[in-house]
Order: C-alpha cells, then structure tokens, then sequence
C-alpha cells in the first residue's frame, strides 16, 4: 500500500495569537445570522465511556460526543487513513470488518410513497375584532390509513441518532417517573406542558429570552395537529435557558434526578435533549421556519457552486463572553500569518436596522469552509452552517443535541482541535484546497444530512417518539394542573402579528398526515459499544499523529 502524504504544518509555527481583524460585538450571543446557545445535559448510557471534561487533545475532545462520534471516528479513519472513497487507497486492514454506521446509509426514505387521501385540519381566527383570543377546537379524529403499521419494513425505519432517545430516558426506566419527581424539576422549567385526550396545557413559570417558549410549544402544537390520537397522555418540565443545571453527580440514584426537556446536553448532566425552537422560526433575527430556510439556501448553493467559492474558513457570531470564540478570533489574518480564516463580529444593533440584509445565512455560503463553535453551550447556527455544501469545520464539543449525535466525522465535518484552533483550521483549509474533490464531497454529504436526515419529517417524528417513551414511564395518570391554561394553533396564532404570525403560517401543519412515523430503532447494545470503543481508540491515535 503507497503511503499518503498529508499537508503538514511547518516546524516553528508561530502562536495563535494575533490581533483581531475584528470588533466585538456585546449582544445576545447569536451567531450566522441565527445561532444562540442552548442548554447542556446527559444521560448515563451504554455507550463507551466519555472522557472527562478536560478537553487537552483531540482524542479527549472525540471521546466526549459518545457513540455518535465513536461511530464518526470509524470513517473519520477511513477518511484520513487512506480509504479508497476518499483517497484512492485501501484501508479494509485498519477497519477491520464493517460496522453500522448509520441508519442513512441503508434506508430509503420513508416517505412519499403513500396513496392515503389527504386530511386537511380547520384553522380559523373567528372575529378578527375580538381582543379574545379564540377557543381552541377539538382535535380531528386519526384517519384509517395511520392504523396501518409497517413494523417489518427495514425503510420506516428512524436514522440512529433516534438510539439516543433510550440513553436520555435510562435514569427513569426501572423506577419510572412519579409526580413527585416531575415536580422537583419546577425550580429549572420554564413551564410545565400537560397533554390529556389529545388537548395541550401550558402553566408558565417565567418568560424565555424571546419566544424559545412559545415556539416550542407551537412545535409541539404541530405534532399534535400531524399526529392526532398519537400522543399520549403525559405531564413534562421544560427549561430553555442556558445552561443546564441538573447535574449527574447530584444524584447518585439517578431515578431520583428530576427529568428536564432542554435542546441539548453534556456529559455532566441528566436533561432530556429536544429540538430546539428555531424548527419553527426564529422572528427576532429574521429566520424563517426550517423548511423555507433549506430552499433558500439551496437556491443560494446553486448559485455560487463550491468551486467558485472564496477559498477560506468563515464564521461570524458574536464572541463576548465565551473564551473559545475568543480563541477563533486570533484566526484572522495577524502580524503577517495567514491562517486560511475569514472570522468577522455580528453587530446586531446595526443588523436590526438594516433588516438583517448583511447578516442572511443564505448570503454566507459563498466560502469554501464554514466553522462551528459553541456558545455558552450548543449553538442554534449548527444547523444553517452545515447545509451550505461546503466542509463545516467543527471545533470540537462536550456538547450535543439531536444534529451533532447524527453527524459522522470525515463524511460530514472535519473535526477542529479547540487547544490550537487556528492550527487546526489551517491545517484542514490547506487539506481541502489540495484534495478539492474530497473536500467538495465533505460538504456535499453534511448539507445532504441535515436536509434529509433533519428534515421536518424526522423531527417531528423523533418528538413523537421522545414523548412516547417518556409517557410510557409515567406511574401517575397526568391530571391538568390548577393554573395551566389550554393551548392550541388558534390561541398561538391568531394574536400574533409581523413575522411572528408569518413564521407560524408558514410552519402550520394543515393535513393530517397520510402515513405512519418512522419505527424507533433499539438502544446500542453492549456488543456494538465496545466494538465501536475500540475501533476509536485506534482512529483517535491516528488523528492525533496527523495533527502533530
């Protein structure tokens, strides 16, 4: 087998430091044009064990994002090892015999396949000079053609990163969840969310930064509306600020944790992971619903094709307050080092002003490379990052949420050492410059991932399943609470106005669908964890050779 030769860095690089070409910027931290942190929290799993919380190599820091990254690891190898996919080589002797790597790359997709007649769902406002917000109707009874399970067809079912959806649950599921512990998560949640025969109840605790609240609940709304007679009854504690704070080591019995609903987690907590609330739209800083988003970025692909893109690493966010943005700011060209990074500061003053028109994400896939980096935990932009078909660069995380545990390292991100950033990134930008077929590739396989297996199907499919499960562990029949109120479509919808209102029509959810949800796959077994533990091993000493 010839040897491959890699782009090395040059002996006696200089330090990342450098001065920033930029200016910060003190706002909420947002960043692409869309991006706020999120929460952190974990569940105990079967998976193999994650390293502890200092990050002091990029081996440290893959052990950190679990099975998904184990899985990751293994074609990571394949990527930067010599697998023939990617280079032209054989790497069949390091990866030994083949391992399920996700569900994407055997399944066809579930959908669009099904002659069931459409079922429309009524929506009205009713008097439009009423201040009263109108009267939520009943929920339409499921048609005949969702009784019709597939359970032995391998296409319905859900991409792996649903596997997950067992290790959240683990702490509950031989004690189960009483009343008692949902109500010891009071002082974290934002509200609590009741569903009884079909019909939602809210009882809010205290506001959210802009409308992460609401449009989660909208997002659940929707899931009722798609599904109806699906949901089970069941009586939950969300919490939507940052960060998480039910900490494993606080229970050493971990049924007696409360159980939390956040959009993402680490390894030192016990929260439950969601999708997060800019499914739906995020008005604030003119983001529309997911689905609108994807087209508007793909038009944007087609437009300015990669090749043609500015041969660079870009990222814009604001970088006040979290060290690791700081760091990535030193990637800017200094003191004559180029480091192949554009990295530039939102100003969101000016950016309300001018309607959001310099900070579009469409408008920001003209760059060959996007970076990903965490805020105060995980970042909404994640996911507008990486449909731009070029190579997300991604600074590696403790944290995840339902994207990162899907995504496989060297099929849809490069992986960026956070202990030399700029190192890093220059490393990969020159990588990529070289074999531009192969990074063209990268790219092309995240955006395809996130278009596919994070279209709005699957997620409402996995919220489905998530609170299924978690209804299942339930030992108390749920009953509506004193001071919550019913909400539905209507009483969201009709009051608001401006984009908010726009962002909810868009994102409604108007027939009943005609076909089943995709069937939940089991947990990881022992067998698959320790085959994936000791395969990484191997892909981490690789990686770490080759970064030097």
């Amino acid at each position: 087998m010839k040897e491959v030769v890699f782009p090395a860095a040059s002996q006696g690089e200089q330090d990342e430091e450098g001065a920033p070409l930029v200016t910060p910027a003190t706002e909420q931290e947002i960043t692409e044009g869309g991006g706020a942190p999120c929460k952190d929290g974990a569940a105990a799993a079967p998976v193999p064990a994650r390293a502890g919380r200092t990050l002091s190599s990029l081996g440290a820091v893959l052990r950190m994002r679990g099975v998904g990254s184990v899985m990751a690891g293994l074609v990571l190898l394949a990527l930067l090892l010599g697998a023939r996919r990617w280079i032209d080589l054989d790497a069949s002797s390091l990866l030994g015999s083949k391992v399920n790597i996700g569900a994407g790359e055997r399944r066809r997709h579930h959908r669009g396949n099904t002659t069931a007649p459409l079922v429309p769902i009524p929506f009205t406002c009713g008097n439009k000079t009423s201040r009263q917000p109108p009267k939520c109707p009943g929920t339409p009874a499921p048609p005949p053609s969702m009784t019709l399970a597939v359970p032995d067809d391998p296409a319905a079912s859900c991409p792996d990163y649903f596997r997950y959806i067992h290790d959240d649950l683990r702490p509950w599921r031989g004690a189960g969840i009483t009343r008692e512990v949902v109500e010891r998560a009071r002082p974290h949640a934002f509200f609590r969310l009741v569903v009884v025969d079909g019909r939602a109840y809210v009882e809010t605790y205290r506001r959210a930064y802009q409308i992460r609240d609401v449009f989660t609940q909208w997002g659940i709304l929707q899931l009722i509306r798609r599904y109806p007679g699906r949901l089970p009854d069941l009586d939950l504690m969300f919490a939507c600020d940052d960060p998480g704070q039910v900490r494993a080591a606080d229970f050493p019995k971990p049924s007696e944790a409360p159980p939390v609903f956040r959009y993402c987690k680490d390894g030192s907590t016990l929260d439950i992971v969601f999708p997060d609330w800019s499914f739906w739209g995020w008005p604030e800083v003119g983001i529309r619903p997911w689905t609108q988003m994807l087209e508007e970025v793909r038009q944007e692909n087609e437009r300015v094709r990669w090749p043609e893109r500015q041969p660079y690493a870009f990222w814009k966010g604001n970088p006040e307050g979290y060290r690791i943005r700081h760091k990535l700011l030193r990637c800017n060209v200094s003191n004559g080092k180029e480091w192949n990074a554009r990295i530039f500061t939102q100003n969101w003053h000016h950016a309300i002003k001018n309607g959001f028109k310099d900070s579009r994400i469409p408008k920001q896939c003209v760059y060959r490379y996007k970076v990903y980096v965490e805020g105060n935990a995980w970042s909404v932009s994640e996911k507008y990052i990486m449909a731009c078909d070029s190579p997300v660069l991604f600074i590696t995380t403790p944290f995840q949420d339902i994207l990162s545990r899907g995504l496989v390292a060297g099929k849809h991100y490069w992986p960026i050492n956070r202990e030399h950033v700029c190192k890093s990134i220059k490393f990969a930008v020159d990588w990529g410059n070289k074999h531009p077929e192969q990074a063209q590739l990268m790219g092309e396989q995240g955006s395809r991932f996130v278009r596919e297996e994070m279209s709005m199907d699957y997620i409402y499919d996995y919220m489905l399943h998530l609170l299924t499960e978690y209804a299942k562990l339930l030992r108390y029949k749920p009953t509506v609470p004193e001071k919550a109120v019913e909400i539905c479509t209507e009483s969201i919808a009709c009051p608001a106005q401006g984009l908010h209102r726009e962002c909810m029509m868009d994102s409604m959810e108007r027939h009943v669908v005609g076909f089943n949800p995709c069937t939940l796959p089991p947990p990881f077994t022992k067998e698959e964890a320790k085959e994936i533990a000791d395969r990484e091993a191997e892909v981490l000493r690789k990686v770490e050779k080759m970064e030097g």
